[in-house]
């Protein structure tokens, strides 16, 4: 009884507060004050901007500054209508600028890696589809080149990966073979008697397929194929093939189709390559870890055909790492957009009067606020994530693979998540184009396709981790599970039981039945557990980071980090139940608990999404702006006329 009149008290309480939490957003807003005046009523920040802005950006501080500056060009300026044609001209002329300004270089793999990333994160915010023509063209394709080249490649090629000079794209996905890549089809047979490769395309299965850049604008593709000399498949190697000269002209024996209007995305020009008997010389092999002889001999550095391919496509795991960049880009953009039409797009109040802006509602707020709790996690996850890339030594690498498959797919997802769940929330608003939702849809769409399927790579996170797992540090759930520890708790011991679960049955079907139990039984297992490794990796960043920071910074950064994750708990309460983890009345304390702080942030959350420091000529969405004089005059949904 004791604790019941105790429970009352604290939802007493808690009322109180959400109330007075209210109130602030109903006093005196008006329809009669533009959009940027409504913003400019809501509380002030409580903790210092630009601390938590830097925190957020983690490194190269001041390029992310210059960066910003140029990105509010006007050749940034988003465009919707206009033809197919139009929109790829306008990604690579983008491209074009930034390669110009010297913001991105790919020597910064060997210099400077965080800032690729950065790079990343901060154009994909302007367009998703010159950031995939930007990945691939230093990530995949000079990385690649940097990476399994030697100084004969290096010279020939990466002054001109930096300049555009030479464009190139990455052929290793084919029509039918896409994850099982050491099986695809394509060729590269060495004739000793020309001293050349003859790359080929024996099947229509094993054309190259989703090549981006391949369309229109490409010169070299990097080509992944079986090498044979001798009579003998040495496995799957790059090679350099030219596709197309300086002036655009379709080498012989390459044929190039586009693939057409996609949902998204269409600045990237996608192609399907052909090769008929295409010869180039033995020295485009990217021979860095195997040498072909004159007479033929293959030696490598590295024994197994297997680990030869690891080796080769190892710059997807980077790719991985710069897709999620970009989901964190467009997932801070999406947040910005609909806070900031949240706070200032009022209706009906308790007066019956249009004076209270849907900010205020607990349906708006308990939509965005564990978003934008999620984003900040995310971000803070991320950015180890990527340092751990940056810094590993070879008895790392296994757990670094794990990790950057991990957080490509959650970053992915959480911005599909994101935007739909934003979109709806703006209404017909978000529907418009200009608006970008759609866009960053776009990206979300590609990002979870892209350099490996989601669901495959978690697959891959689980196969990875079981083969380690030991197995985290847990403590007694104690009757009051809100605190932070105990809700980090709860993640470990989730992790803990679905690893464990899923041991035990791989183990005893044996060898045998590995296969059929895995591929077809235990999917929902598999899933659960590689996904909660990333989930830990995530939640314990973020404890270890807010122990880095003081005063006001640390106090709202522990407020979020309790959101995110008393949002977990939420989402996952059934299988907490079913386990017995949780009780029913510790249910209901997260749930009060994640009441109490989706409306105690929401006053912090118009300064928190300023803490991504995106400008309104960045941001261009019409909604996040003066979205009432952009319909002042007849705008046919396009920003050439906008200014606020």
């Amino acid at each position: 009884n004791e604790y019941k009149s105790y429970l009352r008290m604290l939802n007493f309480h808690r009322l109180n507060r959400i109330v007075s939490h209210q109130r602030c957003f109903v006093s005196s807003l008006s329809n009669k004050d533009s959009p940027p005046d409504i913003r400019s009523k809501y509380p002030k920040a409580g903790f210092d901007i630009d601390v938590l802005s830097d925190l957020l950006d983690h490194d190269n501080h001041e390029m992310r500054k210059k960066f910003r500056g140029f990105m509010s060009d006007e050749v940034m300026r988003p465009r919707y209508n206009i033809s197919l044609a139009e929109e790829r001209e306008l990604a690579l002329a983008r491209l074009q600028r930034i390669c110009d300004n010297k913001f991105i270089s790919v020597l910064d793999f060997r210099h400077n890696p965080l800032r690729i990333f950065a790079t990343h994160e901060l154009a994909a915010i302007i367009d998703p589809a010159m950031t995939t023509k930007m990945t691939v063209q230093f990530n995949l394709f000079g990385g690649t080149v940097l990476k399994l080249g030697t100084d004969r490649h290096h010279e020939q090629l990466l002054g001109g990966i930096d300049t555009l000079r030479d464009i190139g794209c990455f052929g290793l996905t084919e029509l039918g073979y896409g994850n099982n890549a050491v099986e695809m089809e394509t060729t590269a047979t060495f004739q000793p008697e020309t001293d050349e490769i003859v790359v080929n395309t024996p099947t229509a299965l094993a054309q190259k397929y989703w090549i981006t850049n391949g369309a229109l604008h490409a010169h070299h593709v990097v080509v992944f194929a079986h090498l044979i000399s001798g009579g003998v498949n040495h496995g799957i190697h790059a090679v350099l093939v030219p596709v197309r000269d300086k002036q655009l002209n379709v080498l012989p024996g390459v044929t190039i189709d586009e693939m057409g209007h996609k949902m998204g995305l269409n600045g990237v020009d996608n192609a399907k390559l052909t090769f008929d008997n295409v010869r180039v010389p033995r020295d485009n092999l990217l021979d860095r870890y195997s040498q072909l002889a004159r007479d033929g001999t293959l030696t490598s550095d590295i024994k197994s055909t297997r680990a030869r391919f690891l080796a080769v496509a190892d710059q997807l795991l980077s790719g991985r790492v710069c897709i999620a960049a970009m989901c964190m880009g467009g997932a801070k953009a999406s947040l910005a957009i609909a806070i900031r039409y949240s706070a200032t797009r009022l209706t009906v109040g308790s007066s019956g009067k249009s004076d209270a802006a849907i900010l205020s509602y607990q349906l708006q707020q308990h939509a965005l606020m564990p978003l934008l709790a999620r984003t900040f996690a995310l971000n803070v996850g991320l950015d180890y994530v990527k340092r751990q890339w940056a810094e590993q030594h070879p008895e790392q690498h296994q757990q670094v693979v794990a990790m950057c498959c991990a957080l490509k797919p959650i970053c992915s997802w959480h911005l599909e998540n994101l935007v739909t769940i934003c979109r709806e929330r703006c209404g017909g608003q978000g529907y418009l184009s200009s608006n970008r939702f759609g866009t960053f849809l776009g990206l979300a769409h590609a990002a979870m396709t892209a350099e490996g399927d989601n669901s495959v790579l978690i697959q891959k996170v689980a196969k990875e981790r079981l083969s380690l797992f030991k197995g985290n540090k847990v403590t007694k759930v104690e009757d009051n599970v809100t605190s932070t520890q105990q809700l980090i708790n709860l993640i470990r011991i989730r992790e803990n039981i679905l690893f464990s679960t899923l041991g035990k049955k791989l183990q005893a079907v044996g060898k045998e039945g590995l296969f059929t139990t895995w591929m077809y039984q235990e999917n929902e297992v598999i899933q659960a557990a590689g996904k909660c490794y990333g989930e830990r990796i995530i939640a314990e960043e973020f404890i270890n980071v807010i122990g880095t920071q003081s005063g006001s910074t640390q106090d709202i950064l522990q407020q979020l980090l309790d959101l995110h994750l008393l949002s977990y708990a939420r989402d996952n309460m059934a299988w907490f139940l079913v386990e017995g983890v949780l009780t029913p009345e510790q249910s209901k304390q997260i749930t009060e608990k994640y009441d109490r702080l989706c409306a105690e942030l929401t006053p912090h959350s118009l300064s928190l999404v300023e803490c991504f420091k995106i400008s309104d000529e960045m941001l261009s969405a019409p909604i996040g702006r003066d979205w009432v004089k952009f319909n002042e005059y007849d705008n046919d949904g396009e920003l050439d006329r906008f200014t606020d």
